[in-house]
């Protein structure tokens, strides 16, 4: 639980603090007012990072620097920025304890329900490769670090394959691609494989009917020898991916497969059965990140009820009693008559 912030030069922030309820937090404001800043603020305190920016973008306008001070369950929680460009850094500070970078033990679960989400079942599989990535990063001490040293490793090999290279120097970045690619995708297959019942469950649950639904992880790699699999068909290659200057298979080109009735939902859904699995599936990440670290999230509602249907919200408000909660909206009513226990009003 996130008790109260104070933000200092953060986005459209120059000094200001906010005090919050342990139930449901409706922020509410026009357009452009700084009730998504402040939900952002809350993430930052949280995870260490924007779901939306880069850490530079979060330092108000021509200033040096920009500071989140909160409290979560009685500990102080600090987060600082201080600099520019590459000498920007990121300082945390937990109950006394100074940090450069936040370990997930020190981090505070939340989950993110945010406007680009609709775009997860329908657009570039780019979205649900981070979805589920963000995921398993809450729930899997090191994934964060496998995570960011891959992406580094791609771009390495990418940047080689613009340039003349000797064979010895692109097979060390072969070898180091597939052996993070193998760990992430062994990760990602498993949480499909451990979770696609409950998340057939939930969908059921939402529709008011039973349905076959399904969810898998698409690859063109074998997945029970992925990392020595990836090394083969990356030798292979070789000579395609130079000629297009990008590496053109692994994790990175990976995909996650949800289907009813037998059909994918990217290719045949309708508007009302892909919004059901998209709030089935953001509802089985609060169920794993909660079962995982033994601890309810923070739920961070960005704009996204007036995007849903009566059953939906209602529906995602029963589901919401249980969790502290924040909720950006123009709009307090759509929200407010959702809920019967009272909630807090934050006018922005």
């Amino acid at each position: 639980m996130i008790e109260n912030v104070r933000l200092q030069n953060f986005r459209s922030y120059e000094d200001s603090t906010f005090e919050f309820d342990g139930g449901v937090n409706i922020i509410v404001g026009a357009n452009g007012s700084g009730k998504t800043n402040l939900l952002e603020a809350v993430l930052v305190l949280c995870k260490g990072t924007s779901y939306r920016a880069s850490d530079q973008d979060l330092i108000q306008h021509n200033k040096p620097w920009a500071r989140i001070d909160g409290t979560s369950q009685g500990l102080e929680r600090t987060v600082k920025f201080v600099g520019e460009g590459e000498k920007l850094k990121k300082q945390f500070t937990i109950g006394g304890t100074t940090l450069a970078r936040l370990p997930l033990s020190r981090s505070v679960p939340v989950v993110v329900f945010e406007p680009n989400n609709l775009q997860l079942l329908t657009e570039s599989p780019d979205l649900r490769r981070n979805f589920l990535d963000d995921i398993i990063e809450q729930i899997t001490p090191d994934y964060g670090g496998i995570r960011r040293q891959y992406k580094r490793a791609l771009a390495q090999r990418n940047r080689l394959l613009k340039q003349e290279f000797l064979p010895d120097q692109i097979f060390v970045w072969n070898l180091r691609l597939s052996e993070l690619g193998g760990q992430i995708a062994e990760k990602r297959s498993n949480y499909t494989i451990t979770h696609k019942e409950e998340l057939a469950k939930l969908y059921d649950k939402l529709a008011g009917k039973k349905t076959k639904s399904d969810m898998s992880y698409l690859t063109k790699i074998n997945i029970d020898s992925y990392g020595s699999s990836m090394l083969k068909e990356l030798e292979k290659r070789t000579d395609v991916d130079r000629d297009r200057g990008y590496t053109t298979i692994g994790p990175h080109r990976d995909d996650i497969k949800l289907t009813i009735g037998g059909y994918v939902l990217s290719e045949a859904a309708s508007r009302g059965e892909t919004r059901t699995m998209l709030l089935a599936l953001k509802l089985l990440e609060v169920q794993s990140v909660e079962k995982a670290r033994n601890y309810k999230p923070v739920l961070l509602l960005d704009d996204v009820f007036s995007e849903l249907d009566g059953s939906r919200r209602t529906a995602l408000t029963k589901f919401l009693e249980r969790y502290q909660t924040f909720i950006t909206t123009t709009d307090a009513d759509i929200v407010l008559h959702n809920f019967a226990k009272k909630t807090k009003i934050i006018a922005i």
